[in-house]
C-alpha cells in the first residue's frame, strides 16, 4: 500500500513461519456458534469459518509482518502505474483448482462479475469501481473508474477467485452445504450441518512450494467443531475435544484454567503480542442530542468513568485503558507529540486539537481506584458548571430552567448492563441520572442504525492500513446516513480533511502523520468514553500443538502451527 515490500524478490519463506515445520496430524478447532452454509461470499446464511484462504484463494496473499502488503499467490506478477488507475495480474501457469483444471483469466473475470452483481455488499461496492476488465492469455487487466482510491488494486488482489465451470450463477446467492471447489491447500471432505466441517490437505496442492506458503498449511486434517453455548465450549476444551482456544474473558482467563490437564502441563496459557490497533471500545455520545452537544459535558462524563475501580473489581486488573482510536500501534497519537507533518495538516484548523493532545500529554483521567475519587469529581463538576449545570441538593440541573441532567444508556448484553450500572452509580454521586435500559438484539440493532439512542457501547475495529471506511466511521456525510457507523454524529471539517489526507498519501510516513492527526482530532472531541482492551491475544493450547518462535505483526496465525506428536 505504501513504500517498498519488506520481502525482496526471491524471499524464502514468511518471517513468522517455520519452513522446517513437520507436516501431518489433525488440528481440531472449537468454534462458538453454528453455520448453515459453506458460502462465505453471500449475504444469506451463517457461513462456516475459514473457507476463504484454506479452500478458496485470491490473486495475491497478505504478508502478515507488514500493515498492508501483498505477495504473489494465484498471480505471479502485478503491474500498475503511479496513480493506480489500473492494475494487471499475470496468473501463475501452475495454478490449479483441486479438480486439476487450470485457473484461467476467464475464471478471474467470472469471479469479479459474479461478486460485483451477487456478492456481499462490500464486494459489490468495491468491484463496481472497475470500469472495464480485459484478458490476454494469462494476463487480466482491471481499468478503474478514476476515483481517487489507491487501495482498490490491493482489494482486487484479495478478490476470491472461483471456478467458473463449477458454479451455477443463478443459484450462487442460495445457501448450500455443497463443498466449494477451490484452488487452496485444503478441500472440504466432511460436513455435519451446524455441527462440524472437516478440511483435508490436498496432496496435489499446486502452491505448496511458493515462498508465501512455506511453513504454512502443516496439518493433514483440520476439523472445526461448533458449540452453541459458551460454557459447553470451555468444558469441551478442558476435556481435550479441541486443541486451541482463544480467550476474551478476563474472569475466565484468571480462574477457569485450573483443571487437571493444565496442572499437569498438558495445557499451557500464552499471551501473544501483536501490533494491530486494539480498536476503540467506548460509550458513544449521540451528539445529535442537545444534552451532549457541549464538549464540556462530554469531557465531564468521561472524567467520571472510574476505570481503575471497575478493572480491579470486575476484571482482576487485566484490562488496559484505551485512550486512542488506534491504541497500541504506530498509528496512535497517544503519548506522542505531534510531528511537523501533523502540525502542517492541522494548521488550517487551529481549534480542532487541544494543546495537551497536540503535545502528547493527554490520557483519560486516572482515579485513585476507590470508586469515590473526590479530585475527579470536583474536576467534573467544574466542567458541568462551565456548561451551565449546577448541583441542586443531590441532583445536577440546568442553571436556566432547572431541568435534571438525565439520559438513557442502551444495553444489549448482561456484561454491558453490569459495567453500565457500575458507571451509573458513579454518576449518581454527582447528581447525574443514567438509566440503563436493556433491550433485545433486534431492537438494539434497529435503534442503533437509526441513531435512536442517547448513549450506547460500541467497538470500532481498526487495521494498520485504515482507508475509505474512515469516512463511514467519522465523515460528515455519514453523520446523517442511517446505517453508517458515525454513531456519535460528528461533523468536522478537520476530520474530513484528515481522512482525505490519509487516502491521498503515497508514502508511509505521510500516511502515519495523517492518521495520527485524525486520531488527535477525534480524541480532542470527546465523542466517546474510551473503555479498555486486552494486553495481547490470550491463547490456551494443548501442548501437542506447536507454533513458530516469532509472532506476526497481526498476532498468532493458526496456519503456521503444527502438531508435535503422531496424533
Amino acid at each position: 500500500m505504501h513504500g517498498t515490500p519488506a520481502w525482496a524478490p526471491g524471499f524464502s519463506h514468511p518471517t513468522y513461519a517455520n519452513p522446517q515445520a513437520p507436516k501431518g496430524g489433525r488440528l481440531t478447532q472449537g468454534v462458538l456458534g453454528t453455520f448453515d452454509s459453506l458460502n462465505p461470499l453471500i449475504v444469506k446464511g451463517l457461513p462456516a469459518q475459514n473457507i476463504r484462504g484454506y479452500i478458496i484463494e485470491s490473486l495475491l496473499a497478505r504478508g502478515y509482518d507488514e500493515p498492508f502488503t501483498l505477495y504473489g499467490l494465484l498471480a505471479r506478477s502485478v503491474e500498475t502505474n503511479p496513480t493506480r488507475s489500473y492494475v494487471a495480474f499475470e496468473l501463475n501457469p501452475a495454478a490449479r483448482f483441486s479438480d486439476g483444471r487450470a485457473v484461467t483469466a476467464q475464471d478471474v473475470i467470472f469471479s469479479w462479475q459474479l461478486l460485483r452483481d451477487r456478492g456481499r455488499p462490500n464486494h459489490r461496492l468495491y468491484y463496481s469501481k472497475v470500469k472495464s476488465v480485459t484478458a490476454d492469455g494469462r494476463m487480466v487487466r482491471f481499468d478503474l473508474t478514476g476515483a481517487d482510491d489507491r487501495e482498490l488494486p490491493l482489494i482486487l488482489g484479495l478478490m476470491p477467485v472461483l471456478a467458473r465451470h463449477a458454479i451455477d450463477s443463478e443459484k450462487f446467492e442460495d445457501t448450500s452445504f455443497e463443498p466449494p471447489l477451490g484452488s487452496g491447500p485444503y478441500t472440504v471432505t466432511e460436513v455435519k450441518p451446524g455441527d462440524s466441517v472437516t478440511f483435508r490437505r490436498d496432496p496435489d496442492y499446486w502452491g505448496r512450494d511458493l515462498p508465501i506458503n512455506r511453513g504454512l498449511w502443516n496439518f493433514d486434517e483440520i476439523r472445526f467443531d461448533y458449540y452453541r453455548d459458551g460454557n459447553t465450549h470451555l468444558e469441551a476444551f478442558k476435556k481435550g475435544l479441541y486443541d486451541v482456544r482463544t480467550e476474551l474473558d478476563p474472569n475466565r482467563w484468571q480462574a477457569a484454567y485450573d483443571f487437571p490437564a493444565a496442572r499437569q502441563g498438558k495445557v499451557v496459557k500464552e499471551t501473544f503480542p501483536y501490533g494491530l490497533p486494539k480498536g476503540m471500545l467506548g460509550y458513544v455520545f449521540n451528539t445529535r442530542r442537545p444534552l451532549f452537544a457541549d464538549i464540556r459535558v462530554r469531557e465531564a462524563l468521561l472524567t467520571l468513568f472510574d476505570f481503575e475501580w471497575i478493572n480491579h473489581n470486575f476484571f482482576f486488573d487485566l484490562y488496559r485503558r484505551t485512550g486512542s482510536y488506534f491504541d497500541g500501534s504506530e498509528l496512535s497519537a497517544r503519548g506522542v507529540p505531534a510531528s511537523d507533518a501533523e502540525r502542517k495538516l492541522l494548521a488550517p484548523f487551529p481549534d480542532a486539537v487541544r494543546a495537551d493532545v497536540m503535545e502528547g500529554r493527554w490520557s483519560p483521567a486516572k482515579s485513585d481506584g476507590s470508586g469515590r475519587d473526590r479530585t475527579l469529581r470536583r474536576r467534573a463538576l467544574a466542567l458541568f458548571e462551565e456548561a451551565g449545570y449546577v448541583l441542586k441538593g443531590t441532583q445536577l440541573v440546568a442553571r436556566d430552567g432547572g431541568q435534571p441532567f438525565r439520559f438513557e444508556f442502551m444495553a444489549m448484553t448482561r456484561e454491558q448492563e453490569r459495567v453500565a450500572l457500575a458507571y451509573a452509580n458513579q454518576l449518581k454521586r454527582v447528581g447525574v441520572t443514567m438509566q440503563v435500559r436493556s433491550i433485545d438484539a433486534t431492537q438494539f440493532e434497529r435503534r442503533r442504525i437509526a441513531f435512536d439512542f442517547d448513549m450506547m457501547e460500541y467497538r470500532w475495529e481498526q487495521s494498520l492500513s485504515p482507508g475509505n471506511e474512515q469516512s463511514f466511521y467519522w465523515g460528515s456525510e455519514a453523520a446523517s446516513q442511517d446505517g453508517s457507523r458515525n454513531y456519535m454524529g460528528v461533523k468536522s471539517k478537520a476530520i474530513d480533511a484528515m481522512i482525505g489526507a490519509l487516502l491521498a498519501a503515497t508514502e508511509r510516513e505521510d500516511f502515519v502523520a495523517a492518521v495520527r492527526a485524525l486520531d488527535r482530532v477525534l480524541m480532542s472531541g470527546f465523542y466517546v468514553i474510551p473503555l479498555y482492551h486486552l494486553p495481547g491475544q490470550w491463547i490456551a493450547r494443548w501442548t501437542a500443538i506447536r507454533h513458530p518462535s516469532q509472532t506476526s505483526l497481526f498476532g498468532y496465525l493458526p496456519e503456521t502451527w503444527w502438531r508435535g506428536d503422531s496424533k
